[in-house]
């Protein structure tokens, strides 16, 4: 498939910045965007907690997920419901993504809202309205769209809502394949191959491939999750060859692939990718741009999850980075940080006390021995070690899990690498 267009951002950075949009810099107040950044604008302005996102690994982020995908013959629609920023999805893009993922209807306009023309739901549709405005959408000829069903039900609620909105084209749709104690998706083989039958006889349904997250059937990298998740991806190709004889001349897609096992997906495919050059074989790791100093880092085949000792190179580098500020030293041995719940994440691990400096923007020092022990809405617990951090100190904190860190930030500051001051942009979110 060729590169999606690059998507309509200029007017993001004609934004005027408010008090309402916490950790800017009070001198920011009411610039643009734009003339915010023109400003010169260092990190040390900003207002704790924070998260800051790292440019530099972002960069080498990108870069080596692309190689990696390439290499193997696989295409890649990462997931944007990670960061739902299209300034970030613009670089995953950019770095040769056929296209970028979402997982509800509401996402889906907003990425339309930027041009977004190359959109996998990875998800059903079934709601009258959300499908009413998608048949005024498939209207232009240029939008790529496919979406999941898992059930006879979900084809016939997708065809009462687009037949009653007149919908211009058929619907791409992939049968979702699921496994027992996962999440959505047909539970078999056998009902799979049902609602394949099913999307092909519809006249506002267009059968598109096979579908499914082998994520959910595994938390690590033991040999019973490998196992569950290499089985899953077996049934999966058994699916798509079943359903083979009911796909037309257009495009037909196999995907999987969350941000912890890829590796296992490209090793099962390996073969039907070699005799199968028709179809799009699609990852949607998403999480891979911003990485992690948690869950991810532990579990990806980019990082210590595969080979603790590969190349600093060959692995994934975390992105983010937590900043909170030293407000309490309530007992001996234990500090209270400004950050916490409602500013970092916590669901896959609480962060992890990297360095210290008395204020943003001068010398960094390690934090050896320390750890966050437990966090609040608003504070973090942390317990020092051999080393202190004065009041007004600033900590830097390893995060753990991308996609539950961004929903907190309406504006992310980017600098320039780990280690600089020098903001060269700030991320929008949008959820």
């Amino acid at each position: 498939m060729d590169v999606p267009d690059r998507m309509r951002l200029a007017s993001l950075d004609e934004e005027r910045l408010t008090a309402q949009d916490k950790g800017l810099p009070a001198r920011a107040i009411g610039m643009t965007v734009g003339e915010f950044l023109a400003s010169g604008p260092r990190l040390s302005e900003f207002w704790t907690p924070l998260i800051a996102l790292d440019d530099a690994a972002m960069r080498h982020n990108a870069a080596l997920m692309a190689d990696w995908v390439a290499a193997r013959g696989l295409e890649l629609m990462p997931h944007g419901k990670t960061t739902m920023a299209p300034a970030l999805w613009q670089r995953q893009l950019d770095a040769g993504s056929a296209g970028i993922t979402l997982a509800t209807m509401g996402q889906v306009r907003t990425a339309r809202g930027f041009g977004l023309d190359a959109i996998m739901l990875a998800n059903a549709a079934v709601d009258a309205r959300s499908l009413r405005w998608l048949a005024g959408e498939l209207a232009d000829p240029a939008f790529r769209f496919v979406c999941w069903a898992d059930s006879v039900a979900t084809v016939e609620a997708m065809e009462h809502g687009l037949r009653a909105a007149g919908a211009a084209r058929p619907v791409d749709v992939c049968v979702e394949l699921g496994a027992a104690g996962g999440r959505t998706g047909a539970r078999s083989v056998p009902e799979a191959v049902e609602v394949a039958w099913r999307v092909a006889a519809s006249d506002v349904l267009r059968l598109a491939g096979v579908a499914g997250y082998e994520g959910s059937l595994g938390h690590d990298r033991s040999a019973a999750a490998l196992a569950a998740v290499r089985a899953y991806l077996e049934a999966q190709l058994e699916l798509h060859r079943a359903i083979a004889p009911l796909y037309d001349d257009g495009d037909v897609y196999v995907t999987a692939g969350g941000s912890a096992y890829f590796d296992v997906v490209a090793d099962v495919w390996r073969g039907a990718v070699a005799a199968d050059a028709r179809t799009h074989w699609t990852l949607r790791s998403g999480a891979y741009l911003l990485h992690d100093d948690g869950f991810y880092r532990g579990i990806s085949p980019l990082d210590e999850g595969a080979d603790a000792a590969a190349p600093a190179s060959g692995r994934l580098r975390s992105a983010m980075i937590g900043l909170g500020r030293v407000v309490s030293h309530p007992e001996p041995g234990l500090a209270l940080l400004d950050g916490g719940k409602r500013d970092f994440p916590y669901d896959e691990g609480l962060p992890i006390p990297r360095r210290t400096a008395a204020e943003l923007g001068a010398a960094w020092a390690p934090l050896d021995g320390a750890a966050v022990t437990r966090m609040n809405d608003q504070h973090s617990y942390l317990a020092l070690g051999a080393q202190d951090s004065p009041l007004g100190s600033v900590v830097a904190l390893g995060l753990s899990h991308p996609c539950t860190a961004f929903d907190k930030w309406h504006y992310l500051p980017v600098v320039a690498d780990a280690d600089s001051d020098r903001v060269v942009g700030l991320v929008r979110t949008f959820f």
